[in-house]
């Protein structure tokens, strides 16, 4: 049995070796004939698996070491009977450290105090529920806007775009990125959204680079935190320039989140075909107790990835993703 593995997933190696046919590639090179004869895969967001990748192919499975699956076609999957895995929550705690790491630098340099602003979180799920904890831990006000949870949930807990708008200091995105449907996220940050922020100082980006037309950002005067892009790797060079932080699409890149990712993509080989594989490692678990500002300040600092970052202009983004020293979450820190 073939599966193939994206070369740059971390901790799998020699794991499915004892009991599938292993081929390792990088993302560029997972194309139709390596994947033909593969029955399943294991890939990251760069692996687009559609009709053009998988028609013919004799893949059952799709691993995605990542909690998206926007890279998938899951309509295509369901209808070829392609079973489908992904890791939710795997990067929540690395994505929420480099939310907070950066939000932390913005006070410093503006010389703000956190108990003095409102941060608006859009996309309440895994990541943007531990961003509104540690903010609200570290005093700011909190307004959470989730439409699909308030509808299935207490609409106490969270409040319209609009208020959020209104009332926001901090706007910082944790949705997935969905191009359909009634709450569709794609450009859910236009320049009418951009208009009614009135108070928004700081916009943050972590989450998925289709949320945010970048051209509406034109005319954008506040700071900017950027993590996703759109088009990448081929980034904005002058939004680039403008950005307060800017890094390669690395928030979520933590050792942690990593070792969770691979332990998932295992965990799925394992219920589909009925294996027992060992991992080299115990998945860590995501306690946060006690953890301050000061603490997820000190366990990381944006400004040296976007130093990288502009060095050549964006040039190096998937280089720089590709080759990244995973980081400790805060509550590892050593």
């Amino acid at each position: 049995m073939k599966i193939v593995i994206d070369k740059h997933i971390p901790y799998i190696a020699g794991v499915v070796e004892p009991v599938a046919d292993v081929v390792y590639a990088a993302a560029a090179d997972i194309d139709v004939p390596l994947v033909k004869d593969a029955r399943a895969l294991i890939v990251r967001t760069r692996t687009r698996c559609d009709a053009t990748l998988l028609d013919g192919s004799s893949v059952e499975l799709i691993c995605t070491a990542a909690i998206g699956t926007d890279h998938i076609d899951l309509d295509y999957c369901r209808a070829h009977g392609i079973a489908v895995a992904n890791a939710p929550g795997c990067n929540a705690p690395a994505v929420a450290q480099w939310t907070l790491a950066t939000i932390a630098r913005w006070l410093d340099k503006r010389h703000l105090s956190p108990t003095s602003l409102t941060l608006g979180v859009v996309g309440v799920g895994h990541v943007g529920s531990i961003v509104a904890r540690w903010a609200q831990r570290a005093g700011m006000s909190v307004l959470r806007n989730d439409p699909p949870r308030a509808e299935r949930e207490d609409e106490t807990d969270f409040c319209a775009l609009n208020e959020l708008l209104e009332k926001s200091d901090i706007i910082t995105f944790h949705t997935p990125l969905t191009r359909e449907g009634k709450h569709r996220t794609f450009h859910l940050c236009d320049s009418d959204f951009l208009a009614s922020a009135t108070r928004c100082r700081l916009l943050i980006n972590a989450a998925r680079g289709g949320i945010l037309d970048e051209r509406a950002l034109d005319s954008w005067n506040g700071d900017l935190a950027l993590d996703c892009w759109e088009n990448e790797p081929r980034i904005n060079s002058d939004l680039l320039q403008r950005c307060f932080v800017a890094t390669p699409h690395i928030a979520g890149y933590s050792l942690e989140g990593k070792q969770r990712a691979t332990a998932a993509a295992v965990r799925a080989l394992e219920h589909h075909f009925g294996w027992n594989l060992r991992l080299p490692f115990v998945p860590p678990g995501t306690d946060d107790d006690g953890l301050t500002l000061a603490d997820i300040a000190a366990s990381y600092d944006p400004f040296l990835d976007t130093e990288a970052l502009r060095r050549d202009g964006g040039a190096s983004f998937e280089a720089l993703r590709n080759r990244y020293t995973l980081r400790h979450e805060p509550q590892f820190k050593q």
